[in-house]
C-alpha cells in the first residue's frame, strides 16, 4: 500500500470515528441531555475522536514524522 493509501485510510477512519462522536453529540443536544453519564461518555468520546484528528494531521506536517520507520 502507497503512503498516500495508508494516508486516505487512516484519515477516512479518523473523520467517521469524529462524525459519529459528534452525531452522538448532536442527538443529545437535540433531546435536551446535556449532562449526566452519556453526556459525559459521549464528550469524553468526541473530544478524543478530535485530539486523534488533530494528532494525525500535525503528524502529516512535521516533515520528520515518519522517517524514522
Amino acid at each position: 500500500m502507497s503512503n498516500t493509501d495508508d494516508f486516505r485510510f487512516h484519515a477516512h477512519a479518523l473523520v467517521i470515528d469524529l462524525d459519529a462522536a459528534t452525531s452522538e453529540m448532536m442527538k443529545l443536544i437535540s433531546a435536551h441531555e446535556l449532562s449526566g453519564p452519556e453526556w459525559d461518555r459521549v464528550t469524553q468520546w468526541q473530544h478524543e475522536a478530535y485530539e486523534r484528528w488533530m494528532t494525525f494531521l500535525n503528524e502529516r506536517d512535521d516533515p520528520g514524522a515518519g522517517s524514522a520507520g
